[in-house]
């Protein structure tokens, strides 16, 4: 199989915006060079009837958070339109390397060509206007502004949300529970506990700054070097303990790699933890959204008592006598989510582990560039792909998402980020090969392939 990528759209035409009937012409101030931008307005009647129209591209500029269906800005229904792509407004705060590139390729992958009637929608009237003078800025005349509270407030208008949305949360909520609100999707009478995951002792990122009254935890407790694998059950006992956790806490994992938020999160739903969130876009999420981080260090508080069974979860979890024995039938599909390169065995991806290739039967699943980047689940601001874009990849992997997915990548961090995105958009029969490569390739007598497959 050679590496498949979703096919982009070069974009060329700039054409002269007509005037139509649809809506009156408005006029908004552009951020630079004091560009006036030309928008018009559309009806909610005239919206509904272009949805199945090629030549129309309906675009939700608001965080992700609400596209994924959280009621944010005080719109009465979560989610976003049907057949709505996502290209939010706070993509374009970003500060980061190729950012141009990325968002050009955003606009191919999600057809938001200038050849089309480009609809932008947000519910806090500021969202849409500056996607607006960012596209003018590209050529883009078609432009046209909608508010989506109209659309939200009528039930009978479809709208879509991912199933256990509640999974990836945005600044604001976590802003709201430490004001001593109860959002929703959270319960008043449970205990919700902040965490804040990254490697290495507090100096190394925690006391530079964390969310306020997140405790630290070191990936390396829950999985201790030198080739960082899970720690044995009985470990990840004293941890939680340590710590103070119980089954019936809301816990939410944030951090500034959002890779290392992912995969303590996985580890405390296998170990037991019923309602495990992470913050999405993690510390820059928080910083984006107007919040400072603190720099005080805040103390775990230890307990006797989980309340359960430990692991609570075990079949979140894949040993490898087990992925063994589930590869043996054809209703369960291995991921490899690791670089292309790690795939077919061209390289490790770490500088501590010399072995290459990847397992016999593991699907190409994607990943990203090298083995601490997932630019291919992700958008620019590290936050979730809109879900119909990862299916187009598990799609060009030829993927079947109605078969058990097991996800792995070289130790687990990469692969338990999937595996939560894939539970949000509501693929609930997966789990997570943990050790990954690394605990595959260390055992000499396991088969390996390289190469690209036949």
């Amino acid at each position: 199989m050679a590496k498949k990528r979703i096919k982009n759209i070069a974009l060329s035409a700039v054409l002269v915006l007509s005037m139509g009937t649809l809506a009156a012409c408005s006029k908004n101030e552009a951020n630079k060079n004091n560009i006036s931008v030309e928008t018009k307005t559309i009806s909610t009647k005239d919206l509904e009837s272009k949805l199945d129209d090629k030549s129309w591209v309906v675009v939700d500029t608001r965080l992700n958070d609400a596209y994924n269906g959280w009621k944010l800005d005080g719109v009465k229904r979560g989610g976003h339109i049907k057949g709505a792509v996502d290209f939010s407004a706070n993509w374009l705060k970003v500060d980061a390397d190729n950012k141009e590139k990325t968002l050009e390729k955003a606009l191919e992958t999600k057809n938001i060509d200038t050849d089309k009637n480009i609809v932008l929608y947000d519910a806090n009237g500021k969202n849409a206007k500056d996607v607006a003078d960012y596209l003018d800025s590209k050529g883009y005349k078609n432009l046209y502004i909608y508010d989506l509270n109209e659309w939200a407030n009528d039930e009978s208008l479809p709208m879509e949300k991912y199933k256990n949305y509640e999974m990836i949360v945005p600044a604001v909520v976590v802003k709201d529970i430490l004001d001593g609100k109860t959002p929703e999707t959270f319960n008043k009478d449970k205990n919700v506990k902040i965490v804040e995951a990254s490697w290495g002792e507090e100096k190394e990122a925690y006391a530079k700054g964390h969310v306020p009254t997140a405790v630290h935890i070191n990936t390396d407790t829950v999985e201790p070097p030198p080739m960082w694998m899970l720690d044995s059950d009985e470990n990840l006992k004293k941890f939680v303990l340590d710590y103070g956790f119980t089954k019936d806490d809301t816990v939410i994992v944030t951090g500034p790699d959002t890779m290392a938020s992912y995969r303590i999160a996985a580890v405390l739903r296998y170990i037991g933890i019923n309602d495990v969130r992470v913050l999405n876009g993690g510390n820059n999420a928080w910083v984006s959204a107007g919040y400072d981080l603190e720099t005080k260090s805040n103390k775990k508080q230890p307990g006797n008592d989980f309340g359960g069974k430990i692991p609570g979860n075990p079949d979140l979890i894949e040993t490898i006598p087990e992925l063994k024995e589930k590869l043996k039938d054809k209703n369960n599909t291995l991921v490899d989510n690791r670089s292309w390169n790690e795939y077919i065995g061209k390289e490790s991806g770490y500088s501590y582990h010399d072995k290459k290739g990847r397992i016999p039967g593991a699907v190409y699943g994607y990943a990203g560039t090298s083995s601490v980047t997932l630019e291919d689940y992700r958008n620019i601001d590290n936050t979730m792909r809109n879900a119909d874009e990862i299916k187009e990849l598990w799609n060009s992997s030829k993927i079947n998402t109605n078969n058990h997915l097991i996800f792995m990548c070289g130790s687990g961090w990469r692969a338990a980020e999937v595996l939560t995105y894939a539970n949000v958009m509501g693929l609930d029969n997966t789990s997570l090969y943990s050790d990954g490569w690394i605990g595959w390739s260390n055992d000499a007598s396991n088969p390996v392939e390289t190469g690209e497959p036949k």
